[in-house]
This record gives structure tokens, sequence and C-alpha cells, in this order.
């Protein structure tokens, strides 16, 4: 298993990357008036069933996981939390903030089960990806997945 220090290290190597990335863009790209005046949003969101308690219940593992979600989508990291709540209907909740919107993972260990969130802002991000790696990557034994264009027009 990866300790924190490790995670905090990664986050923080993500983020000067995202820095650097989001810089690079910013002198290469001039978008047209009518583009500018319009928001990309997609939002790709779904239900994970059958899950493994020993993944579900990690916060360490599932806040890299999200990490890494977030590098596949590119994505550009602001801040990411994780937190593990006890009790009957207890679980993880990792929480990415990016700057084009956010990603968010719960489980619940009783259950075996997990929501996952994902909405970007802008055309150069892939929320597909990001969702298909997680499901990859926690191997449910089923899943839903749902789709919104959140684009201003």
């Amino acid at each position: 298993m990866v300790n924190n220090q490790v995670l905090d290290a990664m986050a923080t190597l993500l983020t000067q990357h995202a820095k650097m990335r989001a810089k690079s863009r910013e002198l290469q790209v001039t978008v047209p008036k009518e583009k500018e005046d319009r928001i990309v949003g997609l939002h790709v969101f779904g239900n994970l069933y059958g899950l493994d308690p020993k993944l579900a219940s990690d916060p360490v593992f599932l806040k890299g996981l999200i990490l890494n979600a977030v590098n596949k989508a590119k994505m550009t990291l602001v801040s990411i939390e994780s937190k593990a709540f006890g009790g009957k209907k207890g679980g993880v909740s990792v929480i990415a903030l990016v700057t084009e919107s956010h990603m968010v993972l719960h489980t619940w260990n009783e259950y075996k089960y997990a929501t996952l969130d994902i909405y970007t802002c802008g055309e150069h991000s892939d929320p597909h990806a990001a969702f298909n790696y997680v499901v990859q990557e926690l191997k449910p034994k089923k899943h839903q997945i749902f789709y919104a264009n959140r684009s201003s027009d």
C-alpha cells in the first residue's frame, strides 16, 4: 500500500505539472469570440455494485485511485481530500477539486456499493476516461453509467 506522504507528494507533483500545462495552453491557444461565450459542461456519473470491501474501505487506495483518474481525464488538480466514515452505512468519500470542476467517489462498505460523479467544464478534459479507469481498477460486478450535457448551448 502507498502511504499518505507518497500520495501527498504525488498530488503536489500532479498539481505542479497541471499548472505548467495550463500556462502552456494559455500561451498557445487563441479562442474565437463565439467559443469564449460558450460553457462546455460534461457530467458523467454512475453506480458501482459488488465491490471488493477491502478496496472500497481503504481511503489511501481510493485517494490514489482518484488522483490517477484526474490525470487520465487531463484535469488540473486543485486539492483532494479523503475521509473514512464508520457505522452501519460507513464508507469512504474522496473529493477532488479540479480547475474544470470536480470528481467525487463515495463508497458504502456494508453494501459493497459506490457512486462516482465527474463533472468537467471545458473542451480538453475527458470525464469518460476517468470513469472507465475507476471502473477498471475497482472491478465492480456491475455498474451503471449516466451522461448529461451541461453545456450552455
